[in-house]
């Protein structure tokens, strides 16, 4: 296994294997990635959306690569700093779930362009 998914969106989990399905949030999806980063998996994907309109999604995919034999610290740093923001960002704005269909697809798509991409840089 080159890689680990991490996910809350139905439609990623259809589509792919090798896949953690985290029944709740984004935030839940977040916290789950950082659990996994604790016992040694790797960041692939930055755990947060590239812009500020997909952060207000229900859904948040993220890639892990291989299990390490300790944490990687820069990882951790990344996904403790990730849920940080993300929760300092929801105080003021709700989840947008009037357009779940809509980021259903986009972070799938997002997702299959990193998978595309990525293996030859990982």
């Amino acid at each position: 296994m080159k890689y680990l998914i991490v996910t809350n969106n139905p439609a990623v989990a259809a589509r792919k294997d090798n896949m953690v399905f985290v029944e709740g949030s984004a935030a839940e999806t977040l916290i789950k990635v950082r659990d996994l980063v604790h016992e040694g998996y790797e960041l692939i994907s930055h755990p947060l959306a590239a812009s500020l309109r997909m952060l207000f999604s229900p859904f948040r995919s993220v890639i892990l690569g291989k299990k390490l034999t300790k944490v990687d610290s820069f990882s951790l740093v990344i996904i403790e700093d990730s849920i940080i923001k993300y929760k300092r960002h929801m105080e003021f704005r709700k989840t947008d779930t009037a357009h779940a269909e809509d980021y259903k697809m986009m972070d799938l798509i997002l997702l299959e362009a990193v998978l595309d991409e990525g293996p030859i840089l990982w």
